[in-house]
């Protein structure tokens, strides 16, 4: 602004003596307030892109190597290995539909109605979470498969013949994706009815709908923001499954790529993870389309709906199907506990273990030997931990603070693509980016290293810690980290001494649920880590193996008394952070 334009304006609209002018004042304040937020991304996202993208690259790039771009591909879909996806997505979307079904009826039943054991199924429907997945898998094969408790106690007591009531092949790799996948349906979809507004129900009802009518047209469109996230996770998770389907020798396309790149076929085992990535990262944008196309939110603000009484026949019905309930929910957890005391190698066609004895939870603490994996998975989870809190977490922060609206997006796709990415591919995408010299892995050579470990628990699970603090910054105003550097405190102190107080909960939450998956990943371990060093997902799978159950079990029940104590705590810093928020704190 030139001096005859101020000259020009009324007395009442020229700048004050000694004031900046609007635009300069913008610009010198962004240049003074967001220095720290421009400075602290650079690290952040080289970290990000060194570890996420630039693998992803590597292995994009390794699959037109060898025989050459066409080939390699051209052998994916003419060979096994396009029968595999194929099986791998019909399994994914049949897991979808089985969790919804399964999770989206539990979830309404413990929402909506009042019965006698409600209270305990409420517990027990979060359970199938403190099962690692290997966990998971390897207690349905003890119950269910033809050698299981299940089917010999039939043959025993029946008469059956053990493989007519035993489950096996695709059928089982469902059975445990739908036990242990549910609850992303049944913790979604309780949370919106618990949140939904029942004048919208009771004005259809007065309207004269039936009420399979006003589920149909009322409450499932409300619900679908929870079936969209909840059917994304499944997907997700089926189609990087490896765990059942290499239990219950299903071929699908993680276990199609384990083994080419077993059998030295680097190029083609690039072309199947690349295939298989860009499968489940069209899946998720495809959600999210679906999910976007209509607003699903209220505006009004009614009271919760309270739960229906059950009377006579019915309550009694709902107490013998809470009992059944609790005991299905319950049996995997049992039958790793019970087995966990048994002699190795000495079940072998008995219903139940013969032999029982404390000697496998002695020698995992006192031989160096068996005591090996657990500090494995305990160190390398931590150091993975640590480091996904401090890269996590300051990426949710510059994200929640960036200037403008669209500036953080591309920070925020490369932080959450590991969640949208199998194991699998994670694990494939470290080999080949760290197995050699490379200029654009600036020499870092990982594979035959005890460090590639740690990293490939912070590139699949620091979307945890990112979300957790994501959640937790998004409740704490601006205007409290501006009053404080107002007051003369640097963006820095600021930071740390205003700001990470108020959000600490939500960065422990993440930081002990990246901690705990990272304690029982098996996906992207079988393929990255080195010998000697097998972790603790690892070594129970290798006891399986040969047949130790006893000893592979024990190490599976200390596996869930840890998730158990991790989820706790969780819990109980989310239910504080929530009465926290209640009290306007």
């Amino acid at each position: 602004m030139t001096t005859t334009d101020v000259q020009t304006l009324p007395p009442a609209e020229a700048p004050p003596a000694g004031e900046i002018p609007g635009r300069e004042r913008s610009r010198r304040r962004l240049t003074a307030g967001d220095r720290f937020i421009y400075l602290l991304t650079a690290p952040v996202f080289l970290v990000i892109a060194f570890f996420v993208v630039t693998p992803m690259l590597h292995t994009a790039a390794a699959s037109g190597q060898g025989q050459g771009l066409s080939a390699n591909y051209g052998t994916f879909f003419s060979g096994s290995a396009r029968t595999a996806l194929v099986l791998s997505v019909g399994i994914s979307l049949g897991s979808v539909v089985l969790c919804a079904l399964v999770g989206t009826v539990l979830a309404v039943l413990l929402t909506r109605f009042e019965f006698p054991g409600r209270r305990v199924l409420e517990v027990l429907a979060v359970l199938p979470m403190a099962l690692p997945p290997l966990i998971g898998a390897v207690s349905f094969v003890l119950l269910f498969s033809e050698t299981g408790i299940v089917p010999r106690a039939a043959h025993e007591l029946l008469g059956i013949s053990a493989a007519a009531v035993s489950v096996r092949g695709v059928a089982g790799v469902l059975l445990v994706h739908t036990f242990t996948m549910y609850p992303y349906f049944y913790l979604t979809v309780a949370a919106g009815l618990s949140g939904m507004d029942p004048s919208l129900e009771e004005a259809a009802q007065s309207l004269g709908a039936p009420r399979w009518k006003v589920w149909a047209s009322v409450v499932l469109p409300m619900l679908t923001p929870a079936l969209v996230s909840g059917g994304l996770l499944t997907f997700m998770r089926s189609m990087g499954s490896f765990t059942a389907p290499q239990l219950y020798n299903v071929q699908t396309l993680t276990m199609q790529i384990v083994a080419t790149r077993t059998g030295g076929m680097y190029e083609l085992a690039a072309a199947q993870s690349t295939v298989l990535a860009v499968v489940s990262i069209a899946f998720l944008l495809l959600m999210r389309w679906y999910q976007g196309r209509r607003i699903h939110r209220s505006l009004s603000k009614g009271i919760q709906r309270s739960r229906t009484q059950t009377r006579g026949i019915r309550s009694a019905l709902a107490l013998a199907g809470s009992v059944v309930l609790s005991l299905v929910l319950l049996a995997p957890i049992a039958v790793i506990v019970l087995v966990s005391f048994s002699v190795d190698r000495t079940w072998t066609i008995q219903v139940l273990p013969p032999d029982y004895t404390f000697a496998n939870y002695t020698r995992i603490f006192t031989d160096p030997a068996s005591l090996l994996p657990i500090n494995v998975s305990v160190q390398t989870s931590l150091v993975a931990t640590c480091t996904a809190v401090v890269i996590g977490a300051a990426a949710a922060w510059i994200i929640a603070r960036w200037p403008g609206r669209r500036g953080g997006s591309l920070l925020d796709l490369a932080v959450m693509l590991p969640w949208a990415l199998p194991g699998t591919v994670i694990g494939i995408n470290l080999v080949t980016a760290f197995g050699g010299d490379s200029p654009s892995s600036l020499g870092l050579i990982l594979v035959g290293s005890i460090a590639i470990l740690p990293v490939a628990y912070f590139v699949r699970f620091m979307p945890l810690v990112f979300r957790s603090t994501s959640a937790a910054i998004a409740q704490v105003d601006p205007s409290i980290d501006e009053a404080a550097q107002s007051l003369g405190a640097s963006p820095l102190r600021a930071l740390r001494t205003v700001v990470l107080p108020l959000i600490a909960k939500g960065v422990i939450a993440g930081a002990l649920l990246a901690f705990v998956e990272g304690v029982g990943e098996y996906v992207a371990s079988v393929i990255v880590y080195p010998v000697g060093f097998a972790p603790l997902s690892v070594a129970i799978y290798q006891r399986i193996y040969a047949a130790d159950f006893g000893t592979a079990s024990a190490y599976g029940t200390l596996q869930i008394v840890l998730i158990f104590i991790i989820l706790v705590v969780s819990n109980r810093l989310e239910h504080g952070r929530r009465r926290r928020r209640s009290m306007g704190v």
